[in-house]
């Protein structure tokens, strides 16, 4: 074998080291939400109803146990900057080409956490927004808004130490789980 072939050899197996690499990098970070969501919480529900306290009920995106009890999730998938507060009724999106507004989704938020929390009284119940990394808020994060990597990189610090809270918190969890009807937009996922 000539240095010219051995050369090329292995610049070949370097480039396919690399897109493997690149797969595996990317296929970590385009990882779904619920995928993402089970690895950092002791259990899981996505797509369901529960009774939202006044004789309705009120749909749930995301639920998990967690050792700071239960955390709602409803994740944001918008492209480009986001001009949003705590006070804005409307929150605004600029892209390159386009603007757009969407209702401030805190209001709802807010309820859905509600919701649990009377459901489970005795369970802390945490509520947030997670937008993924195609939209930045380019003047701050209002108060329940957070990145989804950033919540996801929270719950799975606390979730290694934080065992036997969540065991303290599985029969309110079961609760939950019980009262769950599944949405008819979605399936019911339960670890």
């Amino acid at each position: 074998m000539t240095q010219n072939t051995t050369s090329l050899l292995l610049a070949i197996v370097f480039l396919v080291l690399a897109i493997v690499l690149a797969r595996l990098i990317f296929k970590r970070k385009s990882e779904e939400p619920q995928a993402k969501f089970r690895r950092v919480s002791k259990a899981y529900l996505s797509d369901f109803l529960i009774p939202d306290g006044q004789g309705g009920e009120i749909h749930i995106e995301h639920a998990m146990l967690c050792p700071r009890g239960i955390v709602i999730a409803d994740i944001k998938d918008i492209a480009g900057n986001i001009f949003g507060s705590d006070a804005m009724q409307d929150w605004t999106v600029i892209t390159g080409k386009s603007r757009f507004t969407f209702a401030n989704p805190q209001n709802g938020l807010f309820d859905r956490t509600a919701a649990v929390a009377h459901l489970l009284p005795e369970l802390p119940v945490k509520g947030y927004i997670a937008f993924t990394e195609r939209g930045k808020f380019t003047k701050g994060l209002p108060g329940h808004v957070v990145g989804l990597d950033e919540l996801v990189k929270e719950l799975a610090a606390e979730f290694k130490s934080g065992g036997e809270a969540m065991d303290a918190y599985w029969p309110s969890w079961e609760k939950l789980r019980d009262e769950a009807v599944v949405a008819q937009v979605g399936r019911l996922i339960q670890d």
